[in-house]
């Protein structure tokens, strides 16, 4: 399984899990944050070996580097999976009017994911800049969140909890935007601005 694979099932997996009766699931989101970091390690390991083997150049160089980004970023997302999950060992968020904001917010960054991959395989600069874009939808529900006037079941603490979960969700969203723009890079070979 692929990296990337491995984070977009978490992120479902933990976006489904902060409502779930079963406390099952998150404790395997969390088991399993160690393979996705055994992942991201292999990558660096052998993008070392490449870079002291092979010597590569230009084109090469550029897809290495931003290789190196991408495993890192996803690492991170996968962190912030976790993050999630153990919020949900603590507290179960029951509040329909943040549920459907952070099942909108984790449905939205999968669906970058998803759209990333596209992209790189396809090479379409345009809509790598499309998912650049997207992640101010993302920012714009972790507001609706922070700004919610009330508390959830007039209880501070799982209000806070929620709160933290959304601001891991709007860190996934971070992290795809900072994949899309290595991406950009190694298609066109220029930072995105």
């Amino acid at each position: 399984m692929s990296l990337a694979g491995d984070v977009y099932r978490t992120i479902e997996k933990s976006i489904n899990v902060l409502s779930d009766d079963n406390k099952d699931i998150a404790r395997e989101i969390i088991a399993n944050d160690v393979h996705i970091n055994a992942k991201e390690s292999d990558i660096e390991n052998q993008i070392i070996s490449l870079i002291t083997k092979q010597q590569p150049i230009a084109t090469d160089l550029r897809m290495i580097l931003s290789s190196s980004k991408i495993a890192s970023e996803l690492e991170r997302m996968g962190d912030n999976a976790s993050n999630i999950a153990k919020i949900r060992k603590r507290v179960k968020i029951e509040d329909t009017y943040i549920l459907a904001r952070l099942n909108t917010m984790g449905k939205l960054s999968m669906l970058m994911l998803a759209d990333l991959k596209e992209a790189y395989a396809s090479q379409d600069v345009n809509l790598v800049k499309e998912i650049i874009e997207r992640d101010n939808d993302i920012d714009d529900l972790y507001k609706e969140i922070i700004n919610s006037s009330y508390l959830i079941d007039n209880d501070p603490y799982i209000s806070g909890q929620a709160h933290l979960a959304g601001r891991y969700l709007e860190r996934i969203g971070d992290h795809i935007t900072n994949i899309a723009e290595s991406v950009y890079f190694t298609i066109t070979g220029e930072r995105f601005s």
